[in-house]
């Protein structure tokens, strides 16, 4: 089955889910509730750093002060990590998080100083990623700070607003940025702590993640896709058929949520209601590979010793998504069994910066160093 680890999402309006797709009985209280003002919210430490911010420009406007911050590396040493999402303070606090939460600290951040904020969903090629049997599809967001002079300040105004965007994709995906607006944003949130549960085997806290993002923004359909994989993983298989029918009808041409569909009905022994669905997924799949198609038949490869079948594989993997850290790995692993150690260092420093997680860098870093102290001339 396949969730979605989103970190954007396009902003559409549907009417809220119909009360037949939720059963709080099959599941225990949650731990933790979350609202949006939790989620958002600046802590003493940021209120107190936005002052500062305000007060030590050096003849800047606070924007560009912000900005200044956000990037310097001998001011907030801001990293990239994906392994959870975080709220606004604990992302401010750990000083590393995914795009959502340290777009969402910035957010508070600038707003604390007076800084106009507007949030940004940007289209990307499909990356995924995977845990066991769960697949994420990674989205991206960003944000524009505007300038302080007020609200009513036009997006088309290139001087109005500045970009902020910590992972940011190629020219033409920013350029069909969306704006979306703070409950999208929340639900996002939510739904990536209901990825991340189901990650970790916790279906109990998944549902309750899911069930808040959907309340949130009933237009984000991804959640209905996780909502529908919390129930499959539960047991509850007309409830999870349910939740994929309902966003299959506003995106009926959903390829993940239909090779979900697919599963679920093939699973509970219908293969004649899977036939049609599986002849629409395949109508749809015919030009694209399912991700990880390639790198699985080149980790094949790979064991049974055929190097440059593997190579092959994993570079038609690369051509797919070019800035997968895992596939960069294993491409330097067939290059460096081909004798191309050039070849092994230069994937081995692309997986190293591609990496998502502060633990995959310091992994990928001590292979490169590796590598390099056995090839360095003595």
């Amino acid at each position: 089955m396949i969730a979605v680890l989103l970190s954007a999402c396009a902003d559409v309006r549907i009417a809220p889910a119909p009360v037949r797709l939720f059963d709080d009985s099959l599941f225990q209280a949650p731990r933790q509730v979350l609202d949006a003002a939790a989620i958002h919210a600046p802590s003493p430490a940021m209120r107190a750093y936005a002052a500062e911010v305000r007060q030590n420009r050096h003849g800047k406007a606070a924007r560009q002060a912000l900005i200044d911050a956000l990037y310097r590396r001998d001011d907030l040493k801001l990293e990239y990590d994906a392994a959870i999402t975080r709220t606004a303070a604990e992302a401010f606090a750990a000083r590393h998080a995914n795009c959502l939460s340290l777009v969402i600290m910035t957010a508070a951040l600038a707003e604390e100083a007076g800084i106009p904020v507007v949030f940004q969903s940007v289209p990307t090629a499909d990356a995924w990623t995977r845990n066991g049997s769960l697949y994420f599809n990674v989205g991206h967001v960003n944000l524009l700070l505007g300038r302080e002079s007020g609200e009513g300040l036009p997006l088309y105004d290139t001087g109005a607003w500045q970009l902020v965007d910590f992972m940011p994709p190629d020219a033409a995906s920013l350029r069909r940025a969306e704006r979306i607006d703070r409950a999208t944003v929340t639900a996002m949130f939510m739904n990536n702590r209901a990825a991340e549960a189901l990650a970790r085997g916790d279906i109990n806290d998944a549902y309750w993640w899911t069930k808040q993002a959907i309340a949130a923004a009933p237009g984000l359909l991804h959640a209905y896709n996780t909502l529908a994989i919390v129930y499959q993983r539960h047991g509850d298989h007309a409830l999870a058929e349910a939740a994929l029918r309902h966003a299959l009808q506003r995106e009926p041409d959903n390829t993940m949520m239909l090779s979900n569909l697919v599963q679920l009905l093939q699973g509970a022994g219908r293969p004649g209601d899977a036939a049609p669905v599986q002849a629409r997924l395949a109508t749809l799949q015919a030009a694209q590979p399912a991700p990880f198609h390639d790198f699985d038949l080149g980790r094949q490869a790979m064991a049974a010793g055929d190097y440059a079948r593997a190579r092959r594989l994993f570079e038609r993997e690369l051509r797919r998504d070019p800035y997968h850290a895992e596939f960069h790995f294993w491409l330097a692993q067939a290059a460096a069994q081909l004798g191309d150690m050039r070849a092994a260092d230069e994937h081995l420093a692309r997986a190293m910066a591609g990496s998502t997680t502060s633990t995959d860098r310091a992994l990928y870093s001590a292979k490169l160093e590796r590598l390099r102290a056995l090839t360095r001339p003595h």
